[in-house]
């Protein structure tokens, strides 16, 4: 499986995702910088990394979510491939209207970096397949707009349609209904704003994120029969 890792200006998070997906978790990884949009013309997945994209100017996520490679990960998602928006990627998902919602300040309007225990809701996506639903599992969060908020519609359209993947189990920064990872309707689009990518070995303190990588190739190895 050959994935993207998106380099905007200000992508911090970046090797990290790269590391996991290709290193650790074996899919064909390349780091793609963000103006270069043809070189997503052969890819099989696209995963957008945390950090600061654009130094997180007018709204976090807001300007990397007008650039020309969005049409190139639109395109994949309307294509059912997986995309994946981590921390950042998660908010310049919402900015970019491929998943609903917006992400605010967290309600003690500090920058949080600690261990979080999240409820995996929902372990039908292409991400999560090798989680059990309702398992608890321990990614770090590193954020200081990750107050996830939607109006009573959309939240209702959320439940209704299974859409939320990840919940917080002590919520730590006011997100609604303790939100903490959301797909689209489709199930090929997840925005989370704890890292998996940062728990994927013993060493960092988890394991726990190796699996949500491990599902996405597991699945496309499935759906494109391949045995290796």
């Amino acid at each position: 499986m050959k994935v993207a890792v998106i380099v905007f200006p200000g992508s911090n998070c970046d090797r990290d995702m790269y590391h996991a997906a290709g290193e650790v978790a074996g899919a064909e990884a390349s780091l793609v910088w963000y103006t270069d949009t043809h070189l997503l013309d052969e890819v099989d997945g696209i995963l957008i990394p945390g950090g600061f994209s654009y130094g997180d100017y007018l709204r976090s996520g807001s300007m990397a979510s007008t650039s020309d490679i969005m049409n190139k990960i639109r395109e994949h998602a309307e294509k059912g491939k997986p995309v994946l928006g981590i921390c950042n990627g998660f908010q310049i998902l919402t900015e970019a209207g491929l998943l609903p919602g917006a992400l605010m300040r967290n309600k003690n309007l500090s920058f949080m970096c600690h261990q979080e225990e999240l409820v995996t809701k929902d372990n039908e996506t292409v991400f999560t397949t090798l989680y059990d639903k309702d398992e608890v599992v321990r990614f770090p969060i590193a954020h200081g707009e990750g107050n996830y908020f939607c109006d009573e519609e959309t939240l209702r359209e959320l439940k209704d349609n299974k859409q939320i993947v990840f919940t917080y189990k002590n919520n730590p920064n006011g997100s609604v209904e303790d939100i903490a990872g959301i797909r689209n309707k489709a199930g090929n689009v997840l925005g989370m704003m704890p890292h998996p990518e940062r728990a994927v070995e013993a060493l960092l303190g988890s394991e726990d994120g190796l699996r949500l990588f491990q599902s996405m190739i597991a699945n496309w190895r499935s759906s494109n029969a391949v045995n290796a």
